[in-house]
């Protein structure tokens, strides 16, 4: 799994202006099963998401067609980690979401 933190290098405007693509983009990725969580930073100066599990380079190509990172307004510091433990919770959001 992946935790995604995204960092504006860009001022707030132009993230907003690029905010419904973005979002569209994330949508997207939960259609197709592969975000789990995601949402602003607080304060306001960036995201996070977490994936499932995924090659590394599956993901950087993911990454590479968020509008926010085509139009260069984010940058993206990724760590990888294996869950050993989840909450409850989380499994049976997972199996809702394989569900469909």
């Amino acid at each position: 799994m992946f935790i995604v933190l995204l960092k504006y290098v860009a001022p707030l405007e132009q993230i907003d202006y690029a905010l419904p693509d973005h979002r569209a983009w994330v949508e997207q990725q939960y259609e197709r099963g592969l975000f789990l969580a995601s949402g602003r930073q607080v304060p306001r100066v960036g995201g996070v998401i977490i994936t499932r599990p995924m090659p590394r380079g599956k993901l950087d190509a993911l990454l590479a067609t968020d509008p926010w990172a085509e139009q260069k307004l984010v940058k993206y510091e990724i760590c990888e980690f294996e869950a050993t433990r989840t909450a409850p919770e989380l499994m049976k959001l997972n199996e809702a979401v394989l569900q469909g």
